[in-house]
């Protein structure tokens, strides 16, 4: 932004959109972690149309907003691989093989809650050693 001081930069629209527009690929980012029957076979490719809308815009416009671009290039990326995960458990896979799915995310989730668990456990164990 070239006319602009990062002062006003900080305090603009330009900046303060895309800042909160993070949140999208951000939560496709965590949402990979989860099971593909997790993912909406509707939303995912709206968001796909959103983003490159939303990229040319950001190319388009002046002075260029270079913070939403990568914003929606990380999202379109993200719900690219979103929509292959979707396609490839409901259109690739055997039944066989989407219960082979489920049954890894279902013990991923549970090792991940055990590890929470024991952290938990701990940090009582130290906070009653310390009293």
């Amino acid at each position: 932004m070239a006319g602009l001081s990062w002062g006003k930069y900080l305090t603009s629209s330009h900046f303060w959109g895309p800042v909160a527009n993070w949140g999208l690929p951000i939560a496709a980012i965590m949402d990979s972690q989860l099971t593909p029957e997790k993912i909406s076979g509707k939303m995912t490719p709206a968001l796909c149309v959103y983003s490159v809308l939303f990229m040319r815009f950001a190319w388009k416009v002046q002075p260029r907003n270079m913070l939403l671009f990568a914003c929606h290039f990380t999202n379109e990326v993200t719900q690219l691989f979103q929509l292959g995960r979707y396609a490839d458990f409901y259109y690739r896979q055997t039944p066989e093989q989407q219960e082979e799915t489920r049954k890894f995310y279902k013990e991923k989730a549970l090792e991940k809650q055990r590890q929470s668990e024991e952290k938990a456990k701990k940090a009582k164990e130290a906070k009653e050693k310390s009293a």
